[in-house]
């Protein structure tokens, strides 16, 4: 074995570990452990302390199969029938999660004079919440069995597709390809969606016999190996592939979805974890200061907008005050679409300073969403014996 293979191992086998660690020490204090794998990739990138010599090229693969493994396990959360109920449920809430949460991004990218393609791309970042987060603040705390949760999944779900419209548009935009190229991508993108529900919805049951095995390793393989031939095909039709790996999730259904989603998990995690090391790895940590006091509007600002949204949206619902409250908390992380839009736009080279400025943003909401949805169990217990008392 040469020490071109010997030193990249040697990386490797460190990156793992450190994530493991790092893993370990956000489950301690019950956060998210994606804020540590993005100072992790800030360590060990562009000058940080530890910069890496040989491994950089396979953490930029890992990081792509990372997107599409999020995306894919995202979709086998959700059946074709669910999503098109949930669109008809949330369609008020959902259009005020747009307009609420977009606006400060897109706001922030004109002041400070980045242009229109820069205002796309931080209109996306500031809008979408973190599924991964959220879905796992909900498990920890115990509030899935809650009346507010499947308010709060719905308007998830309506980001999430959303971001499979927006996410064709933002890649047209970035690669200039004009109005015209934007519009024809857009129609590519709504088709395939179409398309592919359409298919979910009349042929699930020959999706998933195809891809049914009583094997798990067999079943694994047969997954995993749709969900990078799709993405590619998606890429390739500037569709994106992460929103492909979302369609296959969708796609698939029942026990199966279930038993996929379990195989799945374990591979999801690590791959995962190497993309947000990734665009750490992207960010200079010289660049941060100077954004970190727009970071911090924005966090405010988003915070503000989301709890507004998960607040009415609740109340829509007929939920009490109380589901209102958790509702409006559970909408505040944000970590996988964010970082994915920041990285479409690094790589196109738009203006240097928006990578940073995401960074330092999904890192404080990732903490202050958490952090926050444990401190509300409290404070709505202490509310309730008030208002008992009174």
């Amino acid at each position: 074995m040469d020490s071109h293979a010997t030193q990249l191992l040697m990386e490797l086998g460190a990156i793992i570990l450190c994530l493991g660690l790092l893993a370990t020490a956000a489950s301690r204090f019950g956060l998210s452990p994606i804020p540590l794998y993005l100072l992790g990739g800030l360590i060990v990138g562009k000058g940080g302390f530890l910069p890496l010599s040989t491994s950089e090229e396979f953490i930029e693969i890992g990081a792509e199969i990372g997107v599409i493994l999020l995306l894919l396990t995202l979709g086998l959360e959700y059946s074709a029938s669910e999503l098109v109920t949930n669109l008809r449920r949330s369609a008020l809430g959902g259009l005020l999660d747009i307009v609420l949460n977009a606006a400060p991004g897109v706001a922030a990218a004109f002041l400070l004079g980045w242009g229109p393609v820069a205002a796309i791309a931080m209109g996306g970042i500031t809008y979408a919440t973190s599924s991964g987060i959220t879905a796992k603040v909900l498990g920890d705390l115990g509030w899935l069995g809650n009346r507010e949760t499947p308010v709060v999944l719905s308007l998830l779900v309506m980001e999430d597709l959303t971001m499979a419209l927006y996410l064709p548009i933002l890649t047209a935009v970035l690669a200039g390809v004009g109005i015209l190229g934007g519009s024809l991508t857009l129609m590519i993108a709504i088709a395939t969606v179409s398309i592919v529900l359409l298919i979910a919805l009349r042929f699930g049951r020959f999706v998933e016999m195809f891809i049914s095995s009583p094997n798990n390793e067999v079943l694994l393989l047969k997954i995993l190996g749709m969900a990078l031939l799709v993405a590619g095909v998606a890429q390739q039709l500037q569709v994106s592939a992460a929103v492909g790996a979302f369609l296959v999730g969708i796609a698939l259904s029942g026990q199966l979805a279930h038993t996929a989603h379990e195989l799945l998990t374990p591979l999801r995690d690590l791959f995962a974890a190497v993309f947000f090391v990734f665009f750490g790895l992207q960010t200079d940590p010289a660049k941060l200061p100077p954004v970190l006091w727009v970071a911090a509007l924005l966090v405010v600002t988003g915070i503000a907008t989301k709890y507004a949204t998960g607040w009415f949206a609740a109340r829509k619902a007929g939920i009490g005050p109380s589901g209102r409250m958790r509702a409006g908390i559970a909408m505040i992380p944000r970590g996988e679409f964010n970082i994915v839009i920041a990285g479409l736009a690094v790589a196109a080279g738009v203006d240097s300073q928006l990578g940073p400025l995401a960074a330092a943003y999904v890192l404080m909401l990732a903490i202050v969403g958490p952090v926050a949805a444990r401190l509300a169990g409290p404070l709505i217990r202490r509310r309730r014996r008030i208002r008992a008392a009174t």
